[in-house]
């Protein structure tokens, strides 16, 4: 009997048959007709061949490659909630920052891995589709890490048991929500460059590494190992948006000026939402290992900027964003936690007035802003604070109408005066907190008239439960509100300073120490 011997295919073969081989031509339905979605942004595509995948990632090495990774990262989770985790961070007002994160951050996880799942169905590449698949499996992946990660915390700290709820009706947590919406109503060509550009090379890049580095510094080995354990991902999925972005520079002329477009857009969009993450490195982390500004030059300016000098040679242009941006590091940490510190009455988590020792780390790190225009506010804060009579400010701010962020930015040149920016639509003024802002809804007006606002909607009583009566005598609209978002007031919100975490912390603390 002849033996037979099998040729080994090389792995480049490997990657063909098990996804461009896996795709088929139509023969009774119009291309259009599956494919519905690929033309109306105008972006051109004539040879989805062309489509590279840099990773060549197949099915059963994705599966092989992760599970590896989820028995690591279980261990160490079980091994941080046995030995009693939640006491091994530097300090209670750390969880705070977790708060921001599970709220803000997961939610936008899952909607991204439904978002992908969507735009793999509307590439006709083959190579693409797969791509998205495998992202918006990690996306999955990804939410549920970070949840699993954090729940141990949500047995002993308050404001983490309703975060769903939160994350779909709180104010500040409309910024991220109204990113991704915006990213999804789009087409999938504009989506993937908003999402594995914008979300993936910003904000991924400055939260994954600099912050979560932080988190492993102030002794939470749970988010420190589910944050390292997605920036493999991560780095797969920044390939991704630059192979798209590529692809369709390469694939027609005509769109290079919608590219250069959607990258102008969500630069600045992404650059907005970073606000948040600005505020949780120079604020929220009692122990800190480096400034946003110090992050922003590293992952940004040495790091990001590569990604448009890569560009380059297809004519894209640096946004005229980053400019803006870059006068803007040295103060958007600052002004958006005096402002959270304002309004401490309706948020999920607490805030605090910086100790002298940090007061003085962040004169050392922003010599340039913080001792002139900074610093004085805080001491001014703390004055009051100890008189009994702490700043808290009841009025509802004037918000953006694209990024949804109350306007307390500056003018870059003047950090006294605050931005406003405005224009007319339709016979209706609507206003925003910056140049750039005002020149993404002037492009696309009939996509952010339909924003929900959420101060509008607070004087238009729709954050009020079912059933309030507003003209009833002894109302509350500041409790009804509180009450529409689900807060427990005084338990999980205002001041740190003698709150519940605060004292239960150093009870249990000291219990370990005496045993």
């Amino acid at each position: 009997m002849d033996t037979i011997i099998k040729k080994k295919v090389d792995l480049k073969e490997k990657y063909r048959l098990m996804t461009r081989d896996l795709g088929w031509n139509l023969s009774y339905v119009k291309e259009d007709d599956v494919y519905d979605h690929a033309k109306y942004e105008g972006i051109k595509i004539h040879d989805w061949d062309k489509w590279e995948d840099p990773f060549r990632l197949t099915v059963d090495a994705y599966w092989k490659y992760q599970s590896e990774k989820e028995r690591k990262l279980y261990a160490i989770i079980d091994a941080f909630v046995q030995n009693n985790g939640h006491l091994t961070v530097t300090d209670a007002r750390y969880i705070n920052a977790l708060k921001l994160w599970l709220n803000g951050i997961t939610p936008m996880e899952y909607s991204a891995h439904k978002s992908f799942s969507r735009t793999a169905r509307q590439f006709k590449g083959i190579g693409a589709s797969i791509a998205c698949q495998m992202q918006s499996i990690d996306e999955l992946r990804h939410a549920q890490t970070q949840i699993h990660s954090m729940s141990n915390y949500n047995r002993f700290y308050n404001g983490m048991d309703d975060w769903h709820h939160k994350s779909d009706h709180m104010w500040y947590y409309q910024v991220p929500k109204s990113f991704f919406q915006d990213a999804e109503s789009a087409g999938p060509f504009e989506f993937i460059t908003a999402i594995s550009f914008s979300f993936e090379y910003l904000l991924t890049n400055l939260l994954f590494v600099p912050f979560v580095s932080g988190a492993a510094y102030n002794g939470d080995m749970a988010a420190m190992t589910f944050g390292f354990s997605a920036q493999s991902d991560e780095a797969r999925h920044m390939t991704l948006g630059l192979e798209v972005i590529k692809f369709m520079l390469e694939q027609d002329p005509d769109n290079l000026p919608i590219v250069q477009g959607w990258i102008d857009k969500w630069a600045w969009r992404g650059i907005r939402l970073l606000t948040l993450v600005a505020m949780m490195q120079d604020y929220m982390l009692p122990k800190r290992v480096m400034s946003w500004r110090e992050g922003w030059d590293i992952y940004f300016e040495d790091n990001g900027m590569a990604l448009f000098n890569d560009l380059a040679r297809y004519g894209i242009k640096v946004p005229e964003c980053i400019e803006q941006a870059r006068k803007e590091k040295n103060h958007i940490s600052h002004q958006a936690w005096l402002t959270f510190n304002s309004v401490n009455f309706l948020t999920n988590f607490h805030t605090w007035i910086p100790k002298k020792e940090e007061l003085d780390w962040l004169s050392a790190k922003y010599p340039e802003t913080f001792d002139q225009y900074y610093r004085p506010r805080f001491e001014y804060l703390q004055k009051l604070e100890d008189q009994g009579e702490p700043f808290l400010n009841k009025a509802l701010p004037l918000t953006c109408q694209v990024c949804l962020i109350p306007a307390f930015y500056t003018e870059v040149e003047n950090p006294t005066q605050l931005v406003h920016e405005e224009c007319v639509y339709m016979g209706e003024k609507f206003q925003f907190c910056s140049v750039p802002c005002r020149k993404i809804f002037e492009r696309e007006p009939e996509k952010y008239v339909q924003a929900l606002v959420p101060d509008h909607q607070i004087y238009q009583g729709n954050c009020f439960p079912e059933g309030t009566n507003p003209t009833a005598e002894g109302f509350d609209p500041i409790q009804a509100v509180a009450d529409f978002y689900d807060l427990e007031t005084g338990k999980e919100n205002g001041g740190f300073k003698g709150s519940e975490d605060e004292a239960n912390f150093a009870r249990w603390r000291d219990q370990t120490t005496k045993n």
